[in-house]
């Protein structure tokens, strides 16, 4: 295949977790994949192997997506590598790091809205037409205001709730050029950084959920279900996909 033909998909924050396993449910379905990551080379470096296994090209490029000039040296790499954009997900996220929040209180927001933000612009240039762009969030997130929030994750909840909506605000230019806006949102993911950190304000947090809703969701299942989202033409712009639980349940906590 041409590297013109070849489909590509770039992923913020890649190399663990959600991100990582939807680098792999990517390259699966035939997509070269570049990932960020913010400091952890090794780990990013090992993603990048795990997809050059399953026969596809992957990169991984090192940079805050909060900082303007990484975003836009970002976008310069793919442009060279690929030229294209067939899927951003955009992944990446914080507000419970302390060293960061110590130097810049407004972190969350930074991360949580204004780089998603930042992160599409640079993007769309990229997009062709039948791309798609996929927003990962949280229950607790997707319905800030509506229900009680974890301790600690209201900060997050609300500037994340804030990027989606500021995405969502955006659909007539996505679809102007042809490009779809899906939202996945997940319960707590079993093997995610997330959970461990809420749990040292709520403790047996975790447990409590297993017991409210069952099994947790993994973060093979929410990258599945963001490949499933990025490759479904079926999903209109605008469509959320529930992982783990329900929207209810996450309502009645």
């Amino acid at each position: 295949m041409e590297s013109s033909e070849r489909l590509v998909a770039l992923i913020t924050g890649g190399s663990r977790g959600i991100g990582a396993a939807s680098a792999i449910a990517l390259a699966e379905r035939g997509y070269d994949i570049a990932i960020t990551y913010r400091n952890k080379a090794a780990r990013a470096s090992k993603v990048v192997d795990e997809i050059k296994q399953r026969g596809m090209d992957a990169i991984a490029v090192r940079g805050d997506v909060t900082q303007q000039a990484d975003v836009a040296q970002l976008f310069a790499t793919v442009k060279e590598w690929r030229g294209c954009l067939n899927v951003l997900v955009l992944n990446a996220s914080g507000g419970l790091e302390r060293d960061l929040l110590a130097v810049d209180p407004d972190y969350p927001m930074h991360i949580n809205r204004d780089a998603q933000l930042a992160l599409v612009e640079r993007a769309l240039p990229l997009m062709p037409s039948g791309s798609a762009i996929i927003f990962v969030t949280s229950h607790w997130a997707h319905l800030y205001g509506q229900i009680e929030q974890i301790p600690n994750y209201a900060p997050i909840a609300e500037t994340k709730y804030a990027g989606e909506q500021a995405l969502r605000a955006q659909q007539e230019v996505f679809s102007q050029r042809g490009i779809r806006l899906l939202i996945v949102t997940g319960d707590l993911i079993e093997g995610t950084i997330t959970p461990k950190l809420l749990e040292r304000k709520a403790p047996g947090l975790a447990s409590q959920r297993r017991e409210q809703i069952g099994a947790l969701p993994t973060t093979v299942d929410m990258g599945e279900a963001i490949a499933n989202a990025a490759t479904n033409p079926t999903f209109p712009s605008g469509y959320t996909i529930i992982v783990g639980g329900s929207l209810e349940a996450a309502r009645s906590q």
